[in-house]
């Protein structure tokens, strides 16, 4: 039976800050207006729902992460000489792993049921939209089984990348942004292209790490498909993009509502922009491990403060 240290190690805890974000990131826009700043104050049915997303994401995280060990193992590009991976080290085995997708599926599902419900107020008039919202949920689950699970397993083809723009991003801040607040805006998709962006960047540093040992065993991810020195430029474009949209958002040009804390947000770009400079210089892939948690807890607490400003 697998101890509680290696299921701690195949939920790796380290990416959940980041799988948070954009749950935080729409929470916080959801409150705004496109001129006047505050919409509302929150009411406790508000926590409650964003305490739900919050839940239901980090269910998607950790049925993601469980997915990646399992395919990684079967695929055989996670072998005995992978310490960090619980299912290639021996720790827990294959039915195990089962049974814990099958679980860790059905609780994301019923966390993301109650979050809309209790969203849309289980007003029938709004069951198209829940639908709408029970469908993507669906659709969530399927993407992080089959991230490397299965012969399609689009994290094999280079599409990684683009799935979690989608749902890290996109789906995620917007989805999030409408359930709380009956609203879209257009410029709500400046933070939410920061929040995807911010994990592709964790996702193209865990690949410039392994990426030899997945060239070896045919994982195509993109490092793989530009190489080593043509991954670092993407994972500066994708640095650039993202606070390229997320900075004139948060400092208020063209007349978007001006967020608190500008400094702090100025100095979490410089921590990364630093962080770029650390990766363009590395020559070992292997030195780029400590730097995902940089990236995910830096994007992490422009989330929390953004939210806070709005909040507290």
């Amino acid at each position: 039976m697998a101890s509680v240290k290696a299921w701690i190690k195949a939920a790796r805890p380290r990416t959940l800050p980041l799988a948070m974000t954009c749950v935080l990131i729409g929470a916080a826009i959801s409150l705004s207006t496109f001129e006047l700043g505050i919409s509302e104050t929150p009411d406790n049915r508000f926590y409650i729902v964003v305490g739900l997303a919050l839940l239901t994401v980090i269910y998607l995280q950790v049925l993601a992460n469980f997915a990646n060990d399992f395919g990684d193992f079967k695929k055989g590009t996670d072998g005995p000489e992978r310490i960090d991976r619980a299912m290639a080290s021996g720790e827990i085995s294959e039915k195990e792993m089962k049974r814990a997708l099958v679980a860790t599926s059905i609780k994301a599902f019923i966390s993301g049921c109650a979050t809309v419900f209790i969203a849309l107020d289980f007003e029938a008039s709004k069951t198209a939209v829940a639908i709408g919202f029970i469908l993507l949920g669906c659709s969530a689950i399927y993407a992080a089984l089959r991230y490397t699970m299965g012969r399609g397993s689009y994290g094999y083809k280079g599409l990684g990348d683009l799935f979690v723009l989608l749902f890290f991003g996109y789906i995620g801040v917007l989805g999030v942004a409408y359930l709380l607040s009956g609203e879209f805006h257009f410029h709500w998709l400046l933070p939410a292209t920061f929040s995807g962006l911010m994990s592709v960047a964790v996702l193209n540093l865990n690949n410039l790490r392994d990426h030899d040992n997945d060239a070896k065993y045919g994982k195509n991810t993109l490092v793989v498909k530009l190489g080593f020195e043509n991954a670092k430029k993407y994972h500066a474009a994708i640095l650039i993009v993202g606070w390229g949209a997320m900075l004139p958002y948060l400092l208020g040009i063209n007349d978007l509502h001006a967020w608190k804390g500008g400094m702090w947000f100025g100095l979490i770009a410089l921590i990364q922009t630093k962080h770029l400079f650390f990766v363009f210089k590395t020559k070992k892939p292997e030195l780029l491990d400590p730097e995902l948690k940089k990236i995910a807890l830096t994007s992490f607490v422009v989330a929390l403060f953004m939210f806070l400003s709005v909040t507290a």
